[in-house]
């Protein structure tokens, strides 16, 4: 039988399939989150606590935390991905209790699962965010352990000496340890403010700020250019989005590490504009 998005063999629904794979890929958590909660004991087939090892079978009752979660849906869950062009002044994050405006109001709405950030940006950069409704997909893309490179486009104010570039590459102290740019390419600029792109590896939190202020220089301006392998696109405004097409998410699943998790239907690529008349 044909594989859909994510992999799923319909054959798995007699044979079962492991449950944080299944919720994963609804977007409900990542497979660790899932396996924390299963040794919790917040998980119930057909009554009875989750073990590690349980699978998922067609007519399956499942509970977490005591409410019901309809599984079945994320059988023929695809897994979509979208480029979002961040502007400076919205948060990522479902709900803010200031009252600022969210990047997920400005998404198309999911019938099923939600959708999931690819890490974060801080409300004063703006730029590309990934996000996707395959849990597993987002976990491993922001995992430590994968190193996927972030490249960002900044401005900083005053000048910078090649001292100072050299220190920002080699590593330096901070308040949660020792940081570096893995690259740093000057790209111009006029007067006071000079333009760089830099790549880091790690998504801690404001790591690229912090480290062009661990050496007292002012960045006027942030934007993320690049996840990984997905660039920003020049014509992509803010507010907007792009959906990935099938043979660019395949390259995403097999850069992930994902391979077997392969698309099987174009999907035809357009850009949209959120109208918000916000901006």
């Amino acid at each position: 039988m044909q594989k859909g998005r994510g992999g799923f063999d319909a054959n798995q629904l007699v044979d079962g399939e492991r449950i944080q794979k299944v919720l994963a890929r609804g977007g409900v958590g990542s497979r660790r989150e899932i396996e924390r909660w299963i040794d919790e004991g917040r998980l119930k087939i057909n009554g009875k606590p989750v073990g590690l090892g349980d699978r998922l079978k067609a007519g399956d009752h499942l509970l977490i935390n005591d409410r019901v979660v309809h599984w079945e849906k994320f059988v023929e869950q695809p897994t979509r991905v979208l480029l979002y062009h961040k502007p400076v002044g919205e948060v990522v994050t479902r709900r803010d209790p200031e009252g600022r405006p969210v990047v997920f109001t400005q998404l198309p709405k999911l019938a099923i699962s939600r959708w999931i950030a690819v890490g974060r940006l801080d409300i004063n950069t703006s730029g590309l965010l990934l996000v996707t409704n395959n849990g597993e997909l987002a976990n491993r893309l922001m995992h430590p352990s994968t190193q996927v490179e972030r490249e960002y486009a900044v401005r900083i104010l005053g000048e910078v000496s090649e001292t100072t570039l050299a220190k920002l590459k080699q590593g330096v102290e901070l308040e949660d340890g020792k940081a570096k740019f893995d690259d740093i390419i000057f790209f111009g600029g006029e007067g006071a403010n000079k333009w760089y792109n830099v790549i880091v590896a790690e998504g801690r939190n404001r790591l690229v700020r912090r480290l062009w202020e661990s050496q007292e220089l002012i960045v006027s301006r942030l934007m993320r250019v690049r996840y990984g392998p997905v660039v920003l696109p020049e014509r992509l405004k803010t507010n907007s989005f792009y959906e990935l097409t099938d043979k660019e998410l395949e390259l995403l699943f097999e850069f992930a590490g994902m391979a077997g998790e392969k698309p099987v239907h174009i999907t035809k690529p357009e850009v949209k504009a959120h109208k918000s008349g916000k901006r």
